[in-house]
């Protein structure tokens, strides 16, 4: 296993590659799926600083996180700038928006494949996009009568501890999709770690599910995801 803590000269530096396998010129030659997560980042940020290639400013910033572009997800730009000398504002915020875009790509993935049967499939679904984020969100699930995913929007955005879900807004989307939808799957995070539903959670589950049911629509289940699991309405027993 190559050790975590690394002096400068155990980094590969730009000019002792060869130019036909540097990022850039490795890129056009073999394609993006050919580089390596340092590689990658080092295309990302352009250049290095006096002293440092990028390349190496790319491995220890992996280096850092354990080598997890997961780890590197969750935090955020001005900690990565804090941490990182040589990582300022604009290289970090381009890492970010390239990080975002992969998420993005994720949740173009069609919808309509994929059958949800029970709280673990939603937790496969969601969690992608909701296990490091620094902020609430709130997401619904729409499904066919045969629990078919029909499509799943990002209902609201909030802070670290709490985030504002419209009700009219929610079911004006849900309306909008047509009569193909018969039930729903309630989704949000807990940027905090605790999966224990909140009194606000429990409440706001109940006036949805209330709702829904004015429409003839169902409340399946309500799925909070937090970096240490789920927890599910459904599964522990919770009025819906």
């Amino acid at each position: 296993m190559e050790p975590e803590n690394k002096s400068e000269r155990d980094y590969v530096l730009i000019q002792d590659i060869a130019e036909c396998d540097r990022p850039r010129e490795k890129a056009l030659r073999m394609g993006v799926h050919s580089l390596d997560n340092a590689e990658l980042m080092a295309i990302i940020f352009g250049n290095g600083i006096r002293g440092k290639s990028v390349l190496t400013m790319s491995q220890q910033l992996l280096a850092k996180n354990k080598g997890s572009l997961l780890n590197i997800s969750r935090k955020s730009i001005k900690t990565i700038v804090r941490e990182n000398p040589g990582i300022g504002p604009a290289k970090a915020i381009a890492l970010a928006a390239a990080i975002e875009l992969g998420m993005r790509c994720h949740t173009e993935l069609p919808a309509q494949k994929i059958k949800i049967t029970g709280s673990e499939s939603v937790y496969q679904v969601m969690e992608a996009d909701m296990h490091s984020l620094p902020h609430e969100e709130f997401w619904v699930l729409m499904l066919s009568r045969g629990n078919q995913l029909i499509d799943r929007f990002c209902l609201s955005r909030g802070g670290s501890s709490a985030t504002v879900v419209d009700l009219k807004l929610l079911f004006k989307r849900v309306l909008a999709e047509g009569e193909t939808v018969s039930s729903l799957i309630l989704v949000h995070n807990h940027p905090s770690g605790m999966l224990r539903p909140s009194a606000e959670d429990i409440a706001l589950t109940k006036r949805i599910s209330e709702g829904a049911k004015l429409l003839d629509l169902r409340v399946l289940d309500h799925i909070i995801i937090s970096n240490s699991g789920y927890y599910s309405f459904a599964d522990e027993g919770q009025a819906l």
